[in-house]
């Protein structure tokens, strides 16, 4: 059989190379970008990343644009809530 590893995870494929706190910087990355997220068109938790900052669902097929390593930013949820509370101001 193979060898599993503890601690590390995905980055066990670097070995000792690069030094342990950029294992743990990418350990954290590479997981955010392998893992799957839910669509907002279909609700499955189908989405998966193509390319850097090209996300699929595998539900309704849909093609969205997001982060480079996960489907939402932080910048991109500021300007949500910023589009909402500008929306609702110019409502009233």
């Amino acid at each position: 059989m193979g060898k599993h590893t503890k601690k590390v995870h995905i980055t066990g494929k670097y070995g000792t190379r690069y030094g342990a706190s950029l294992r743990k910087q990418i350990k954290k990355i590479e997981i955010t970008q392998h893992a799957k997220y839910t669509c907002s068109f279909c609700g499955k938790d189908s989405v998966r990343r193509v390319a850097v900052g090209i996300w699929k669902c595998g539900g309704c097929r849909k093609v969205l644009a997001g982060g480079a390593y996960t489907m939402n930013t932080p910048a991109a949820a500021t300007v949500r809530s910023n589009i909402r509370r500008l929306r609702e101001l110019a409502e009233h």
